[in-house]
């Protein structure tokens, strides 16, 4: 697979450099290029096509709904273990309505929303030259969806299950319906944003800001941050009601447990994660910092550049009093708030401390945003405003586009493959994931009806766990743990109310799938209250251990000893 991602890509770049001067024109060609691009961008997300913890914690809600459980990850419970509330109602819905497997639609809603994302970067782009007066250039928009298909973070979390690739997609369509002057649209889209995830607070109040400087300036009626809100609003209240009445609280429990703590050592997690971010995407980052250099240098266009003429005079000639064309200033602030919102986006990473999945979940909207916005600036700035009988000059500029933005897409997709924290990472994550719900079926299978199971891993448990009861000993899904335990590193504990309180029957104390050796040494936060089993998977050289309650260790031992694939191995004396 990383061959033939490779192979899309060089296809890609060649018909991309080899067919530049005619994209622009031949219509053809440009659906023929973004064809390649959309399949360049299917298959690196196919590469990685790993399911996330945090989305099989989702499919568990999902299912739950579907069974007519409600929303909630243990049956009777209701704990807002999830922060993707309009992630979770899109994927449920085919499983309540025609059956569908939830695994299977979340994966192929993601891949659809990559895809669209990869397709809305072009056309975002396209919108901004065009918004900014200046003649049509169709191939800079395919120039971006290259890079965005080539865009790392989107292609680990396309095909993963969970919300990321439509949280890129709906941030850049906040950007299009404000290019094309629609506010309460906008506030519509910042809503599923802020439904989506967490941090489309962000994009929500930097929109806002934007609308409401625009009506200062005289850009917009002060109607539209006013649409704007309303836009928003009309979700964002039922919603926020909804919640505060079912959960009866505000904050869900994933957040409660990872805003704990002080902020110096949320700050001191958040550095190196976003060290990290810029480290392996130092092309996307180059890019955007040129791109702004160039915007902030570089005045606007005159009136008379974008059409008008003095009278007496010809195209392109100053008129006496020429002042910048509104629109033209009005897509130079929508170009700024992309920066803004890819700026606002890093910094809320560093301040709620990074996060613990591979391929920096938090930061994957960042290179998608810095493409487009990149490619917009040079399609504002480059562009020949100049009425001219003449076919445009093919500058050497021009011609170095499609070169540097191929050349940077090919960065990103080595990248992608050599980076430890990307392809490396993804696999291990993936190998653990599924190992952990091989333990999780068996304990499911085996275990007595009604069993109380503790783990740090719930959603891979849970994945082919049926029905039992979960503890999220790191407060994801429980309340208490989240809103009342002792908060370390971005995650919350409270053992003495996991082993007295919840009383589960059996502890899963690994959260990183087999061991290669037999431990029967207990975790000192289990020891009294339960008991070392270990059991070997018939076949492999690999191990788990469990922790069956003191009191009903020899009947659970019995039971889960009767599975074929595990067998149980006592401790030596």
């Amino acid at each position: 697979m990383v061959y033939a991602v490779v192979v899309a890509w060089l296809v890609v770049a060649a018909v991309v450099v080899l067919t530049w001067h005619r994209l622009d024109a031949d219509r053809g060609w440009r659906a023929f290029v973004l064809t390649l691009t959309l399949g360049l961008s299917l298959l690196h997300q196919l590469l990685f096509a790993t399911v996330t913890e945090d989305a099989l914690v989702t499919f568990r809600y999902a299912q739950n709904i579907a069974d007519g459980n409600g929303p909630v990850f243990n049956p009777g419970e209701r704990v807002e273990g999830y922060t993707n509330f309009l992630w979770l109602v899109l994927i449920a819905l085919p499983r309540a309505a025609f059956g569908a497997d939830i695994r299977t639609a979340a994966v192929v809603l993601g891949v659809l929303a990559a895809l669209g994302t990869v397709l809305l970067a072009c056309f975002l782009v396209n919108r901004l030259v065009v918004a900014a007066g200046a003649q049509p250039r169709p191939a800079i928009g395919v120039a971006a969806a290259v890079l965005t298909a080539s865009a790392g973070g989107l292609a680990v979390y396309g095909a993963s299950g969970s919300e990321v690739p439509l949280f890129v997609l709906l941030i850049l369509a906040v950007g299009y319906a404000l290019a094309a002057r629609r506010p309460v649209v906008a506030g519509v889209l910042v809503a599923f944003v802020v439904m989506t995830s967490p941090e489309g607070l962000v994009v929500a109040v930097l929109a806002g800001l934007w609308l409401v400087g625009a009506a200062v300036k005289e850009k917009h009626s002060w109607w539209a941050p006013v649409g704007y809100a309303l836009g928003a609003l009309v979700f964002l209240i039922p919603r926020l009601a909804w919640r505060a009445t079912f959960y009866q609280h505000f904050l869900p429990a994933p957040l409660a447990a990872k805003l704990g703590g002080p902020l110096s050592a949320h700050v001191a997690a958040g550095w190196p994660y976003l060290a990290g971010f810029a480290l392996a995407h130092q092309g996307f980052l180059l890019l955007g910092l040129v791109a702004a250099v160039a915007l902030l240098l570089r005045r606007p266009e005159t009136a008379s550049r974008l059409g008008r003429v003095a009278p007496g005079g010809r195209a392109g000639e100053p008129v006496a009093g020429d002042t910048p064309s509104g629109t033209a200033l009005e897509t130079r602030a929508l170009l700024w708030l992309l920066f803004a919102i890819a700026a606002g986006l890093a910094v809320g990473a560093v301040l709620i401390g990074g996060d613990p999945g591979p391929s920096w979940r938090l930061l994957a909207p960042v290179p998608p945003l810095l493409a487009v916005a990149a490619a917009g600036v040079y399609g504002v700035l480059a562009a020949d405003l100049v009425a001219k009988p003449s076919p445009r000059p093919k500058t050497l500029a021009s011609r170095l586009v499609p070169v540097v933005a191929c050349g940077l897409a090919g960065i990103a997709v080595f990248v992608s493959v050599f980076s430890p924290e990307m392809l490396d990472r993804v696999r291990n994550w993936h190998a653990h994931g599924s190992e952990l719900a091989e333990i999780g079926g068996w304990l499911g299978d085996y275990l007595p009806p009604g069993s109380v199971v503790s783990a740090a891993a719930p959603g891979a448990l849970a994945a082919h766990g049926g029905q039992l009861l979960i503890i999220d000993v790191l407060g994801r899904t429980d309340d208490h743990i989240a809103r009342e335990g002792r908060h370390v590193g971005g995650v919350a504990i409270d053992y003495d109310y996991v082993v007295n309180g919840r009383r589960p029957t059996v502890a899963v104390p690994a959260d990183g799938g087999y061991d290669d050796r037999q431990h029967c040494a207990i975790d000192p936060v289990y020891a009294g209250k339960y008991e070392v089993a270990t059991f070997r998977r018939v076949g492999t050289p690999y191990w788990v251990s469990v922790y069956p309650r003191a009191e009903q260790a020899e009947s659970l031992v019995a039971d889960l000893d009767k599975g074929p694939d595990f067998r149980y191995v006592p401790c030596p004396s």
